[in-house]
Formats: C-alpha cells, structure tokens, sequence
C-alpha cells in the first residue's frame, strides 16, 4: 500500500538500536525506549504559504532523522509500524561529512 503524506507532514519507519547485554540481564522489549531515530520513507509536498506557494520540505525520502521522544502519531500499514509527523517536529538530519 502506498501512503502519501499531507502538507508538511513526514513518514518515518523507526530505526532499532541494536542491543547490547552487559552482565547477562536482558531487558524485555516491553521495558525498552523507543528510538528517537528513524529513516524517511515518503514526505508530503510542503506546506501551503498565505500567498498561494509551497514551501519546500528540508527533508527528502531515504534521510536519517532524529526527532523528539513524544513526536508524532504512530501508525500501522500492512502490519508494520511508522510514525507520521509534521517536518517542524523533526529535529535533525543526520548525514554523512561532504567532501
């Protein structure tokens, strides 16, 4: 199924942390935090301006971003889990050094 976000909305798909068990304790999925990380799978066309323009997104598809702990929705597409969001809520992009 193939989800187009509104406006200046964006869709995110987590990106886990990989888990790294010191001393043999295991903490249960349940217990654990949700990553404030995640990668853009699809964002909306920009936000509509008072005078008629779009404003163009900061953030394109394929981007890894850091957001807020309590940022956005979260939503379930063909049992897998997203998160849908405004761009402003979006904190940084996280990138790789241009040379």
């Amino acid at each position: 199924m193939k989800v187009r976000p509104l406006h200046d909305r964006v869709l995110l798909k987590r990106i886990e942390e990989k888990e790294v068990v010191k001393g043999g304790i295991i903490i249960p999925d349940t217990a654990k935090e949700k990553p404030m990380e995640g990668e853009v799978v699809e964002v909306g066309p920009g936000k509509m301006m008072e005078d008629g323009k779009r404003a163009p997104m900061d953030v394109k598809a394929g981007d890894r971003v850091l957001f807020g702990k309590y940022a956005g929705t979260e939503i379930k597409i063909d049992d897998q889990e997203f998160v849908i969001m405004r761009e402003e809520e979006i904190l940084a992009v996280i990138g790789k050094d241009k040379k």
